[in-house]
């Protein structure tokens, strides 16, 4: 078992845990919960060894083995299976005594290593790493691709692999379901299910905790708190127990009422902005819980939107995609007033093409986007934090926006995403991704859109967040268009869905259990042996066909593959570059006055770094999805 005894942990000055106990047993399943900066990841951290406790003990078992997901994933040139299957240490480790066995004539030794290789499984190791690889979202003729091939978002998913490829007793895993779509979150949980060693898993998706945790750890108020059961339950019993510590559950109420009072008085207009259709069965799930968060530093909302036309947009026949391959085709579709609409779809069908393009960053190849003359967008994607102004404060981008407003309001304003004290006039450029995330939102949420376009809006959000933003979308007012692998989020503020699939667009007639039973029959489909005419295809002349069809994507692929190592190696550069600089300006002594001239040096240095890596990650990015669709092309034909 792990066993953390009067456990004392400092990162600098802070004082994340004092005197903390924490009990884990074999085979419990834990998610770590808590704010972000409240000690989760160094938690982590401390159990891998990279942290020592400052008092008190951290016991683990010393014959475990411990598997986490590597955070940086080198431009290497072996294949992604082999990659996946140096995950498994003892197999490499039994593969290389028995080349050098072999190598030496060794046949005592050649048997015996046989024997282990058999014991653990290893035969059927390149098998197991392919299932990895295919549930994560890998085609198959990708598995010998070279890791340096693929994209950033990709590499992650080849840790991921790694590190559950690990015959481990004890998996740390910290975000796991960043950056993955909707059905391969789906099969990581199937699969963390059917593990059998310990897990602890830190995240802010409330769908996936529920389907695979049996304990909830809250990192809160320097304390580690065990909880049984899911974190549905822990929200519930989390609820009880802060309504004990206030000790009068009635004052509490008072309360809530003195602050509903003032929001009819001041806020009416948008305190009344009607439910807009979200679902019944999400709200009552809302309101059971609301009481675990009546601590919540998020406090906003979203105005009434001042216009408010029918439709906002449609689209009339049009095809979009990156140079000159089209990723969509014919779209016909439009947003009308009040619609609320989730996109369905796996990763690489479009549906961030489609965002961009209902944005306007993304002209229509052909056809017409048609807009209305009021619309007023306000957009939401990953790429966007880079376009915060890192040597500014989170106060100088609101006095950017709204210069005839009083500083006051926009620090209270500010002060709904937790932008306090000091914070307010921080620069951005060292803050984590979560607080960015939640500037972009500030700064959305005061433009006062009549339509939303969400890309992926969770990732970085912690849970406190995640549940300020979706009451705030339940009450909006105007349309809202939303990618999010957060099912939760997905549920509880979209009334319709969009599949994203076959390079187009159309309504999706179901839910999300819909949507998973559809996508389970479609794999199925796709796996089922062929008969018939397929069999009888002469074996030499298929052979011959797959050779000339790899040469011809190899063909097209080359001249971008090479603009693409250009690309990498400029970002590796660039990342290091940035990596340094960050370090520099969240450290003290950045701010000391023997630095002053180096600090003002970094700080400029940093925004031009993170405007060069900006255009050049929009460069990869593009030329990827080009590759992407060549490659999808090439398996369609």
């Amino acid at each position: 078992m792990i066993q953390l005894k009067n456990l004392t942990l400092r990162r600098g000055l802070k004082e994340l845990l004092l005197a903390a106990n924490l009990t884990i047993n074999p085979g419990n399943k834990a998610g770590i919960v808590g704010a972000n900066g409240a000690g989760k990841s160094s938690l982590f951290a401390l159990l891998k060894g990279e942290l020592h406790a400052d008092s008190g003990d951290a016991i683990v078992p010393p014959h475990w083995t411990l598997s986490h997901v590597a955070q940086e994933t080198p431009a290497l040139a072996q294949s992604a299976l082999d990659y996946v299957l140096d995950g498994d240490a003892e197999l490499r480790g039994l593969q290389h005594k028995l080349a050098a066995a072999e190598a030496s004539g060794d046949g005592h030794a050649i048997g015996s290593l046989h024997g282990e290789l058999d014991r653990i499984g290893g035969y059927a190791a390149p098998s197991r790493a392919a299932k990895l690889l295919n549930g994560l979202g890998f085609a198959p003729d990708s598995h010998q691709r070279p890791v340096s091939t693929f994209s950033g978002g990709w590499r992650m998913r080849l840790n991921l692999a790694q590190a559950l490829m690990c015959r481990s007793d004890l998996l740390l895993l910290d975000e796991p379901t960043n950056h993955l779509d909707l059905e391969t979150v789906l099969w990581l949980e199937d699969w963390l299910k059917a593990y059998e060693g310990t897990l602890l898993v830190i995240s802010h998706d409330r769908d996936f905790l529920d389907s695979i945790t049996s304990h909830i750890v809250d990192v809160s108020s320097q304390s580690l708190t065990l909880y049984t059961g899911n974190y549905s339950q822990f929200e519930v019993m989390r609820a009880e127990k802060l309504s004990r510590q206030q000790g009068d559950y009635e004052k509490q109420q008072r309360q809530i009422a003195h602050l509903e009072s003032f929001i009819t008085r001041f806020k009416a207009k948008a305190s009344k902005a009607r439910q807009a259709q979200s679902r019944v069965k999400a709200l009552e799930k809302l309101e059971r819980i609301a009481p675990a968060h009546v601590a919540s530093p998020f406090d906003f909302h979203f105005d009434t939107p001042d216009n408010l036309p029918n439709p906002l947009l449609r689209l009339d026949a049009a095809n979009v995609g990156y140079g000159s391959t089209t990723i969509l085709h014919r779209l016909a579709v439009s947003v009308e007033a009040g619609s609320r609409i989730g996109l369905l779809g796996v990763n690489g069908a479009g549906k961030s093409t489609l965002v961009k393009l209902l944005a306007g960053e993304l002209p229509p190849q052909s056809g017409e986007l048609i807009c209305a003359q009021t619309l007023k967008i306000g957009y939401f994607a990953q790429h966007q934090l880079d376009t915060l102004r890192p040597d500014e404060s989170p106060l100088r981008h609101m006095q950017r926006l709204a210069p005839e407003v009083r500083e006051q309001e926009l620090r209270t304003f500010l002060g709904g995403f937790n932008f306090r004290g000091d914070m307010v006039s921080d620069p951005v450029g060292p803050m984590s991704g979560g607080e960015k995330s939640r500037l972009a939102l500030a700064m959305i949420v005061w433009q006062k859109p009549n339509l939303l376009l969400l890309d992926e809006p969770t990732n970085h959000l912690d849970l406190e967040m995640r549940h300020a933003l979706t009451l705030a979308l339940q009450d909006f007012g105007g349309a809202l268009v939303v990618v999010s692998h957060d099912r939760s989020l997905l549920e509880s503020t979209t009334d319709v869905f969009w599949l994203v699939a076959d390079g187009t667009v159309q309504p999706f007639d179901g839910d999300l259990e819909d949507y998973r039973q559809w996508r389970l029959a479609q794999l199925a489909e796709a796996n089922r042996p062929s008969s018939g005419d397929a069999q009888a295809v002469n074996r030499k002349d298929q052979k011959r066909q797959e050779a000339e069809a790899r040469q011809k994507l190899a063909a097209a692929k080359k001249p971008l593959l090479a603009k693409l190592s250009k690309l990498e190696k400029s970002l590796e550069t660039l990342g290091k570059e940035k990596a340094e600089l960050d370090a520099f300006l969240s450290s003290e002594d950045a701010y000391s006055d023997a630095n002053k001239a180096k600090l003002a040096d970094s700080i400029r240095r940093q925004g031009e770094v993170a405007s060069q890596l900006e255009s050049v990650e929009e460069d990869w990015m593009l030329l990827q999805e080009e590759i992407e669709a060549i490659e999808r092309e090439h398996a369609s034909s």
